[in-house]
C-alpha cells in the first residue's frame, strides 16, 4: 500500500488462483484502502495507534507531525530519508517539496536531545515553510528568516542545517551550508571526491546575532552541475559519529560504501536506507546515542 511513492503498509489478500486478472484486482483494492486510510487518517487515532509498537516521547510526537512523506517524487526526481530513533527523536528534522519546478530539500539537527531542542526543529521547518509558501521561496530568504526567528525566540539555541534547491528542467543545484556535515555526491555509484566541499558557513540562531538587527549576515549560496542520474547524500553527524561498544565510529567510508552497494544490487532507495539505518542501529548495539537523519535525492530526468 503505498501513499505515492511512500511505502504505508502491506496488505494480505488470499484466494484459491493468483492469474494476472486476480493479482491487477488485488493491486487496486491496495491503491484504494491506501487512499481511504490516507483520507481518513487526519480523522482518526486508529491508524496512528496500528502503526506503533512502543508510546512516542512527546518530542517526537511534535517533530513527527510536522514531517512529510517520507519518500515522494517525479518523473525527474526522486528523494528518499529516513530518520531514527522514530520513537525518542530529539532535534533532528527533513523536508522535501516540488514546488514551481523546483525541489526543496531540507535537513536539520537542532543542538541538544530534548522538548526544546524538538520545539527549535520546529520552528525553523515552519519558518522555511511559510517563506516558501507565501514569497518567491529564494534560499537566502529562507535562511535568513530562519535565523532571525530562532534569534528571537531561542537566543540560547542553535541549529546547523543544509537548506537546497533543485532545477528540475537543467540540473543545477544551489545550496546553502549552515555549519552542517557536508553532503555527498554520487555519480555512477561511486563518491565524487570534494563535489559538494565549500568554506563553512554559521549555523542558524548564531548569525543574527553577531551581525546585529541593521547589518544582516551575507549567505552565500553554492552550485553545482548535477548530471543525469546523480545522487546527492545528506545527513547528520548521528550517523557517521555512531559508535561501536570500543569506541570505533561509523564513519562515513562506511556508510558511503553501503548506500553504493546498495545501489549496485539495484534496491529501492527507500528500503536501502531503511537497511542502513538497521544497520546503524545494529552497530551501537540496538540504541542510538544521537538522532540519525540521511536523506537521498536523485536527479534523473531521462528516466523512462
Amino acid at each position: 500500500m503505498n501513499d505515492g511513492m511512500d511505502r504505508i503498509g502491506v496488505l494480505e489478500v488470499r484466494t484459491d488462483t493468483l492469474d494476472q486478472g486476480t493479482l491487477q484486482v488485488c493491486r487496486t483494492l491496495a491503491s484504494l484502502l491506501a487512499l481511504a486510510v490516507i483520507g481518513k487518517g487526519g480523522h482518526s487515532d486508529a491508524y496512528s495507534r496500528l502503526q506503533r509498537s512502543a508510546p512516542l516521547k512527546l518530542e517526537a510526537e511534535m517533530a513527527w507531525a510536522y514531517m512529510p512523506p517520507r519518500t515522494m517524487g517525479t518523473e525527474q526526481v526522486t528523494s528518499s530519508a529516513v530518520l531514527e530513533p522514530a520513537y525518542d527523536l530529539g532535534g533532528d528534522a527533513f523536508d522535501h517539496s516540488l514546488i514551481e519546478g523546483e525541489l526543496h530539500i531540507t535537513v536539520l539537527d537542532s543542538m541538544g536531545h530534548d522538548l526544546l531542542s524538538g520545539l527549535t526543529s520546529t520552528v525553523a521547518m515552519s519558518s522555511c515553510r511559510n517563506v516558501r509558501r507565501s514569497s518567491s521561496g529564494s534560499l537566502r530568504e529562507i535562511v535568513a528568516t530562519v535565523d532571525t526567528n530562532l534569534a528571537t525566540w531561542f537566543p540560547d539555541r542553535f541549529i546547523t542545517g543544509v537548506f537546497a534547491h533543485l532545477d528540475l528542467a537543467n540540473g543545477t543545484l544551489n545550496w546553502i551550508n549552515c555549519g552542517h556535515p557536508t553532503p555527498l555526491l554520487l555519480r555512477d555509484q561511486n563518491p565524487v571526491p570534494g563535489a559538494l566541499d565549500r568554506d563553512p558557513q554559521l549555523p542558524l540562531g548564531i548569525a543574527h546575532h553577531l551581525a546585529g538587527d541593521h547589518t544582516p549576515h551575507a549567505w552565500r549560496i553554492d552550485t553545482v552541475q548535477l548530471q543525469p542520474g546523480d545522487r546527492v547524500l545528506l545527513y547528520t553527524d548521528g550517523v557517521t559519529e555512531a559508535e561501536a561498544p570500543d569506541g570505533t565510529r561509523f564513519g562515513q567510508e562506511r556508510f558511503t560504501d553501503f548506500i553504493i552497494r546498495a545501489i549496485a544490487a539495484g534496491e529501492p532507495t527507500p528500503e536501502a536506507l531503511r537497511r542502513l539505518v538497521n544497520n546503524i542501529l545494529a552497530y551501537q548495539d540496538g540504541r542510538l546515542s544521537d538522532d540519525a537523519t540521511i536523506l537521498v535525492f536523485e536527479w534523473h530526468p531521462t528516466r523512462t
